[in-house]
């Protein structure tokens, strides 16, 4: 983790260095010498702040600041250098071209010829033209993410979905589900658009709800402050729910491991506070009449990173047999093909998260593409294996580190069981 932040505070400094090299091509004999003074001081202030705090955050235990300013500086982190990238690249292509030349002529015995325009050209130079260039492709990234936080952040969106199963029994025909994933409540900063994307799923008044996994980002304690708008997440035959890679505290770097344990005590008793029945490797029967269902969850497990491989599906599965509709939430969408398909053949459907659609791509028209689909082979939307079905919600929160969706809103699924084979 330490040679992680060595590598990123290298990284920043780099682009920055070559940022403010476009700055320096373009404003310095622009401006007066005090101001350009200022603006340097003001550009360098910056990046010494934020990577002051990076630091800090790392070694002090806690928050020490607080959530909200951590969230602050975190977001103006990502948004300041995903835009600084692309103009830094094209600073640092035309550092390689230029060399590349030098070598050439160099090699070719033939006199250095100036690569920027002959002195006494009115025309802008070629260093001055790539450095604005670089400077407004910046412009483009940082709108964009812009409006990723600022509007489609929050954009939820209901998407519904039938289910045809061929053993559902009669009297769950119509029954509707309504599922959530990856809330990650650390990454929030408006509370009253998350309420309103909780208040859009109650307004479908779904049957049942499935929350499958990540209720935060590194420790139990971030729900606190979006607990009671959660808490009112309520349906009619319960809302069950599992653990997600994010809710083991496997991502903070903590003081001592009881700390760590403690934290997932923490965690089990918000599920708990919150009203919903966190299955840990077990099932629960739904009865309606003489008729049953049975909801199985796990903990977390994917076919990346084996020390996040907590889920027994063997433990969940166990005493269902009698049930003629299995429904199961997994965290981890690689858990259906690495562990359920063909192993367990009667479990109708799996409900997944965790891919979030990567929070950026296309999916209109019938078209949908993202960059995960080269990591996840199942990231998002209905998936089939013969007569077992997949489903890989797109998220309802985001990631700290990836603060916006772009092209990939927040979604809340309504399902509707429906008898019979599509």
């Amino acid at each position: 983790m330490l040679a992680f932040k060595i590598a990123k505070t290298v990284l920043i400094l780099m682009i920055d260095w070559y940022f403010f090299q476009a700055l320096l091509v373009v404003f310095k004999d622009k401006l007066s010498t005090q101001s350009w003074r200022l603006l340097s001081i003001i550009f360098w202030s910056i990046t010494a702040v934020l990577l002051s705090y990076s630091w800090m955050d790392k070694f002090v235990e806690g928050h020490f600041l607080g959530t909200s300013t951590r969230q602050f500086f975190m977001r103006t982190t990502f948004i300041m250098y995903i835009s600084k990238l692309l103009g830094a690249g094209l600073l640092m292509m035309e550092d390689i071209v230029f060399q590349i030349q030098k070598l050439l002529q160099y090699l070719s015995q033939k006199p250095q010829q100036a690569l920027d325009s002959p002195a006494g050209e009115s025309k802008m130079t070629r260093s001055e033209f790539l450095s604005k260039t670089a400077l407004i492709s910046g412009v483009i990234p940082l709108s964009l993410t812009g409006y990723g936080v600022l509007r489609e952040a929050h954009d939820y969106q209901v998407r519904r979905q039938p289910l045809y199963l061929p053993n559902l029994p009669k009297s769950f025909e119509g029954l509707t589900i309504g599922q959530i994933s990856d809330i990650h409540s650390g990454s929030f900063f408006n509370p009253v658009a998350v309420k309103g994307g909780v208040e859009m799923l109650l307004r479908e008044k779904p049957d049942l709800i499935f929350f499958t996994g990540d209720l935060v980002n590194y420790e139990a304690d971030e729900i606190k402050e979006y607990f009671d708008i959660f808490k009112k997440v309520k349906a009619p035959l319960g809302v069950y729910s599992v653990l997600g890679n994010h809710d083991y505290g496997e991502y903070k770097s903590w003081m001592d491991a009881r700390l760590k344990a403690k934290n997932l005590e923490k965690m089990l008793l918000a599920h708990k506070e919150l009203g919903w029945d966190l299955l840990q490797d077990e099932n629960r029967t739904i009865r309606q009449g003489s008729d049953q269902i049975a909801v199985l969850g796990v903990g977390n497990w994917g076919i990346r990173g084996r020390s996040n491989r907590h889920g027994k599906i063997e433990k969940a599965y166990s005493s269902t047999e009698e049930s003629p509709v299995k429904l199961l939430l997994s965290h981890d969408p690689s858990h259906w093909k690495a562990q359920i398909t063909g192993k367990y053949a009667d479990i109708d459907v799996t409900f997944s998260g965790h891919t979030h659609g990567m929070q950026i791509g296309f999916d209109m028209l019938g078209i949908q593409w993202s960059p995960i689909q080269f990591v996840y082979e199942e990231w998002a939307g209905l998936y089939q294996d013969q007569n077992q079905y997949l489903y890989v919600n797109r998220g309802f929160g985001y990631a700290d580190i990836f603060p916006c969706r772009i092209g990939m809103p927040p979604e809340i699924t309504i399902f509707e069981l429906k008898r019979g084979e599509v």
